[in-house]
């Protein structure tokens, strides 16, 4: 198997936390794209992901597989220990829960903040729009409240136990960094569970 990954860019985080997670990094072969040198839009990367995302997976049988969620769960299958996606309908159904949560209302309005605001991203997100910036930046700031006020009562995001949730808020925790934004550094529980994680060492 192959993984095409760009370090440090949140999607790709995201399954190689995962798979560090797992114990199982080694057992897949890493390619950098480099998404600043828009080498994603090559023609030769669409040819592995026709939408130029990053991450791609490319199974040993030819298959090709892209958004993160989807290459996680790949995974989560081939590689069923430690289990991050939950063992029964019931803890299935709200790590997925908590996970889209995240993904939806945190990452993704962060990601339109930051494509409409960062002058590095100009040459990308055309034309930038200063009032997506602000809404995405209104409701990126008010979810990392609404999680920090979840995380009061919860030592892990979903499921009272570490999962891919607590690895997708992880990973949109140090995304901010692009902004100059710390909500595990603003939210004093946000950042109690951001402590704990990082002494877990699944993210480095």
């Amino acid at each position: 198997m192959k993984l095409y990954h760009s370090p440090q860019a949140p999607n790709p985080d995201r399954v190689v936390y995962f798979l560090r997670a797992k114990g199982k990094l080694g057992a897949v072969d890493l390619e950098e794209v480099s998404i600043m040198k828009q080498e994603h839009k090559t023609a030769g990367y669409r040819e592995v992901s026709p939408y130029s995302q990053v991450p791609a997976l490319v199974l040993d049988d030819g298959t090709n597989i892209t958004e993160s969620r989807a290459i996680c769960t790949y995974f989560e299958g081939l590689f069923p220990e430690p289990n991050l996606m939950g063992m029964d309908p019931k803890e299935k159904a709200l790590i997925e829960m908590w996970d889209r949560r995240v993904e939806l209302m945190l990452f993704s309005q962060f990601a339109g903040w930051f494509r409409n605001a960062h002058p590095a991203m100009a040459p990308l997100e055309v034309p930038q729009s200063a009032e997506t910036a602000a809404k995405s930046e209104k409701a990126a700031k008010k979810m990392a409240e609404r999680l920090n006020e979840h995380l009061a009562g919860h030592e892990f995001v979903a499921a009272d136990r570490f999962s891919i949730a607590d690895i997708t808020l992880y990973i949109t925790c140090g995304f901010a960094r692009v902004m100059k934004w710390t909500p595990h550094k603003d939210l004093p529980h946000l950042g109690r569970w951001h402590d704990a994680m990082t002494a877990r060492g699944f993210a480095g």
